[in-house]
């Protein structure tokens, strides 16, 4: 994410931003160590806390409803389905996705990290 949130105040901060979970290959020290020497920030991420993955909340729900009703032959026309309907998506489109998690991040942050749905 550029132009990233600051961890403390919800204010925008220059250079990246990294929010990933907290699976083991993101938090293995080979990792942590590329990622510092990127000199890229890390936001904390809550355990049980999918709702702060853009993919699940925004891209998903959109792609569903594209998806919905088709009948595809195979993996590969599906496959063609989902890329054209990815490259057809203006920037914005995806800039919203990460514009919500801002929101998702400072709602989770509030109640000690618990899920949030909406």
């Amino acid at each position: 994410m550029r132009d990233g949130m600051n961890k403390r105040r919800g204010k925008l901060s220059k250079g990246i931003v990294l929010l990933h979970d907290n699976a083991r290959p993101h938090v293995a020290n080979r990792t942590k160590d590329l990622i510092t020497s990127f000199k890229w920030e890390t936001l904390d991420h809550p355990p049980y806390s999918p709702d702060l993955a853009p993919s699940d909340y925004h891209l998903f729900l959109h792609l569903k409803k594209h998806l919905g009703g088709q009948r595809l032959q195979d993996d590969d026309e599906v496959k063609t389905v989902v890329m054209q309907w990815l490259t057809s998506q203006a920037a914005d489109f995806y800039e919203e996705g990460i514009q919500k998690l801002v929101q998702r991040y400072d709602k989770c942050l509030n109640i000690g990290g618990n899920y949030v749905e909406k």
